[in-house]
């Protein structure tokens, strides 16, 4: 089997417009929820986010690109051009014919589909953009990306909801390990912060209205946010041979099914993603250092997690740190992972491990160490990235130091 490296990262999201300030961001706990600046906030009750702030469209896409790109496929398309950047890579010839795109969603272009269905039933309407149609499918990005760098190879989107980034870069890890391809741009994008998004999970009831606070005794629900985080995943021979920077190498993916409930998360099913990314990187649980959880702020999600942790980990889950960025950048949903991503690379490289913020309270059903508030120094060699989406469709990646 072949080995693979990410050689290119890029994102846009609440802490910051690239990489560096939003490790920056991560490693000094910086909060990036706050009021959200959308249509109609008023009639929410949920008034706050992790938004994508001082953003203007114009300056990055011209007005046929606008037409075309929801939000959620600009930020795609701004964080692959940082990772290809990054890279190195040139996609032409063999090298196109075998590279792809994998990219995860859960909404699409669900603004697109807010502002066209306010138009035709609250204004009244009859006609709509010819482009809606492209402009809202999942797909969009994945295609929008594929088109602008020439990636020719196996390119589709995956839609497993808070999973949807660790199943897309599961899909693109495998695929080079394999040989079908030499290099995938993979990762994930969501913009779900509007009128209609907002309202929707408003429903669910899992929503704070002040702070996300995961693992904390205090919390009160997760907080939406939105953004992208794009990577390049490449055969590690390739890489080598070009002289390419290494960020770290993706070394196991697992996923499983809870089959059990539709929104509430099963321990079975987590521990079973935990260990089974664990066997498939063929390491010992105690080479583990890092785990960057799922880690919402439901009360439900946090001591299930902790509990599959515990399960998965046996006595070596009291040496674990284990933190929640979701604290700092909201939960972005299908793109979640792959910002998430960023701070097992940071923990790898850079042995800074990013906090758990608004830690209040010790939660005798959360007890491990949540790297509460501060961040901290600490040599890793393995992190795990954990994902468990409503549906009960979990994906667990696992990275090792290069």
């Amino acid at each position: 089997m072949k080995r693979v490296v990410i050689t290119g990262a890029g994102t846009i999201n609440a802490l910051g417009h690239n990489v560096a300030d939003t490790l920056a961001a991560m490693a000094e706990g910086r909060c990036g929820i706050g009021p959200l600046d959308i249509r109609d906030v008023d009639r929410l009750s949920v008034k706050i986010g992790g938004q994508v702030t001082g953003y203007d469209e114009r300056i990055h896409f011209n007005r046929q690109q606008i037409a075309l790109y929801d939000r959620f496929t600009q930020f795609a398309l701004l964080a692959a051009g940082q990772a290809i950047e990054q890279s190195g890579l040139e996609f032409s010839g063999e090298l196109a014919a075998r590279s792809g795109v994998v990219l995860g969603t859960s909404g699409g272009g669900l603004t697109t589909q807010d502002e066209n269905y306010r138009a035709v039933y609250e204004e009244g309407k009859n006609r709509v953009h010819p482009f809606v149609v492209p402009k809202l499918m999942n797909n969009a990005a994945a295609s929008h990306v594929s088109m602008q760098w020439n990636l020719k190879g196996p390119s589709f989107t995956v839609a497993t909801a808070c999973a949807s980034s660790n199943h897309a870069m599961g899909q693109a890890f495998t695929m080079i390990r394999s040989g079908m391809a030499t290099a995938m741009v993979t990762g994930g994008s969501e913009s779900m912060l509007c009128f209609g998004g907002v309202k929707a999970w408003e429903g669910l009831r899992v929503m704070s209205k002040d702070a996300c606070r995961p693992f904390s005794a205090t919390r009160n629900g997760m907080v939406q946010g939105e953004g992208a985080g794009v990577f390049v995943f490449e055969e590690m021979a390739h890489a080598k041979a070009r002289g390419a920077e290494i960020l770290a190498e993706v070394i196991g993916f697992a996923m499983t099914s809870d089959a059990a409930d539709i929104v509430m998360p099963s321990k079975q099913g987590a521990a079973r993603a935990i260990t089974g990314a664990m066997q498939d990187a063929r390491i010992d649980k105690t080479s583990v250092g890092y785990i960057n959880a799922h880690g919402t702020g439901t009360a439900a999600n946090d001591k299930t997690e902790c509990a599959a942790v515990a399960d998965a980990f046996g006595a070596h889950a009291d040496d674990l740190m284990i933190s929640s960025t979701k604290s700092m950048h909201g939960h972005l949903i299908g793109g979640t992972g792959a910002v998430e991503l960023l701070a097992c690379i940071m923990a790898l490289r850079d042995g800074v491990i990013a906090p758990t913020i608004g830690y209040e309270e010790d939660d005798p059903e959360c007890a491990l160490d949540v790297v509460p508030n501060v961040a901290r120094e600490a040599s890793v060699d393995v992190a795990l990235s954990n994902a468990f989406a409503f549906g009960g469709l979990n994906a667990v990646l696992a990275l090792r130091k290069v």
